[in-house]
């Protein structure tokens, strides 16, 4: 075994666990994919042995993997600690988050806050799943993160909500009286689709879910080619090649939530709830008149 391990590396190795892939950590990392590649490679050189492989088309670690990577994160710990009591990482950058459906409308206008506010720190952002996004902020490797909740039962501010509306590509024919409901959804876990199923069902509508995806791209290509109803919050203009179909149930809106890891400066959480705040209130303003 080679006498030291890399910490560039460690964290490299850290982020594709966190983010669940290696095109994910680099696009968190500011990396291309293939110099996250070179470091996994050059952490199975130096231990000796595969460390992740692949499984279809997404990547699993194996035992040593996972070894690794609970010895990287008390590494990393250990590591950033002492930079913290160094004062080395007063000019941290500052971590943003936000859900593919939320970052459109939401995460231009908080970036600019932000950097606005901390001129002296890099500010990036990251978008996934409210799910992988809620557990990325708890291990520290985001700072915060706006996410969309069905049910009020994520932890954090509550500082706003989005309406939810059903989507189709414009020439798409609802299901005759009896016929099942094709759903276009996010795959599971999923509050919206969780949300759209529970309101069919009360209807007394079936459904067949038509196409499924993990990320907001697919599941709008996917409505967008006629396969079915999508089910998406609406915060500013409607998707393009969609629109909005009111022969459906009311889903009513859905939560948008702020959290924060563990021991952010309280100026940084107070700096992005006044932007949300503002972002909100503008929204609410502009509904009221035009309704």
């Amino acid at each position: 075994m080679a006498e030291t391990l890399d910490i560039i590396q460690l964290r490299t190795f850290v982020a594709i666990d966190e983010c669940g892939g290696f095109g994910r950590a680099a696009v968190a990392l500011h990396l291309s994919q293939p110099t996250v590649s070179q470091h996994v490679r050059s952490l199975e050189k130096r231990l000796q042995q595969p460390l992740v492989e692949r499984d279809g088309r997404r990547a699993k670690f194996t035992q040593a993997g996972e070894k690794l990577l609970a010895e990287a994160r008390r590494i990393l710990a250990v590591h950033d600690e002492a930079l913290a009591r160094l004062d080395v990482t007063r000019a941290r950058t500052i971590v943003v988050g936000s859900t593919e459906t939320a970052a459109e409308q939401v995460l231009p206008e908080l970036l600019s806050t932000m950097r606005r506010a901390f001129p002296e720190r890099q500010v990036q952002f990251h978008i996934d799943r409210s799910t992988r996004m809620t557990d990325a902020v708890a291990k520290g490797s985001i700072d915060l993160a706006v996410v969309l909740d069905t049910g009020s039962t994520v932890a954090g501010v509550e500082v706003g909500e989005l309406p939810l509306n059903w989507y189709a590509a414009p020439g798409w024919q609802a299901p005759a009286a009896g016929e099942p409901v094709p759903l276009v959804a996010y795959v599971e876990p999923c509050g919206m689709r969780q949300r759209a199923l529970q309101e069919l069902g009360d209807i007394g509508a079936r459904v067949d879910i038509a196409a499924e995806s993990g990320s907001l791209e697919g599941v709008i290509a996917a409505a967008r080619a006629g396969l079915g109803v999508a089910v998406l919050p609406t915060g500013g203009r409607t998707p393009d090649g969609l629109v909005v179909r009111r022969d459906f149930p009311d889903l009513g809106r859905i939560h948008v939530r702020l959290i924060t890891r563990r021991g952010l400066e309280s100026e940084v959480e107070a700096a992005a709830i006044s932007s949300l705040d503002g972002f909100f209130t503008a929204r609410r303003y502009v509904h009221a008149v035009s309704a």
